[in-house]
């Protein structure tokens, strides 16, 4: 059992992390690096597809968009979308089905995306996404993907698509949209901004604990 720190030194520690934000700068610093650990983004290079993650949205969509337009992939992949809880009741009220064409395959098409791939799982959380991709992206012989994340979500999604992939032959890279809501420089101005920072850390923090080591 490790020794405990002695009582002045853990005094001196909360004195200097209470003192260092009531100086502005100090203050600005520290919540802009809480921001900043919790995103990702790997160097632009060619891939073989895009992929965007299945609890992505419009902002992610765009980045996607924009991948495809700077030559980096012609193609990307969407995951299923899981079966929409209130299509019995469209159906009796005769609407159409809601799930024909996922929403990112409809903005992708506006965007002027035509080659769109589906994988057919739906994930129940980030473990499950990135077993999923990991068996698809063998299945298809990709050796370099490009995994569009939430900004939020980027830097733990990193670290558990990098443990997937220990056993394959493909690279993931990850990036994040720029049109993101969630802002690493001024997450705190705002109340979801401050209660995404909250949930993400403590995730991405669990991660670190039972994950210590990288998985390169």
């Amino acid at each position: 059992m490790p020794a405990r720190l002695p009582i002045w030194l853990a005094v001196f520690a909360i004195a200097a992390v209470v003192v260092g934000c009531a100086i502005p700068n100090v203050r600005h610093f520290l919540l802009r690096s809480a921001g900043w650990a919790l995103v990702a983004s790997d160097p632009e290079e060619p891939a073989d597809i895009i992929v965007i993650a299945v609890d992505a949205g419009a902002p992610e969509d765009l980045e996607a968009a924009d991948l495809v337009h700077r030559g980096i992939s012609a193609r990307v992949a969407v995951f299923a979308q899981a079966p929409d809880p209130l299509q019995p009741e469209y159906a009796r009220r005769g609407l159409p089905p809601s799930s024909q064409a996922p929403r990112s395959v409809r903005l992708l098409n506006a965007l002027g995306i035509r080659v769109i791939e589906q994988i057919a799982q739906t994930p129940e959380g980030t473990d499950d996404e990135a077993r999923i991709l990991a068996e698809w992206c063998e299945r298809n012989g990709f050796r370099t993907v490009i995994f569009v994340s939430t900004a939020d979500h980027s830097r733990r999604a990193r670290r558990i698509l990098g443990r997937s992939m220990l056993n394959h032959r493909t690279r993931i890279l990850v990036r994040y949209s720029p049109y993101a809501s969630f802002h690493p420089d001024a997450w705190w101005r705002t109340r979801d901004g401050l209660r995404t920072e909250l949930v993400e850390m403590e995730k991405l923090l669990a991660d670190l604990l039972l994950h210590p080591l990288p998985a390169n």
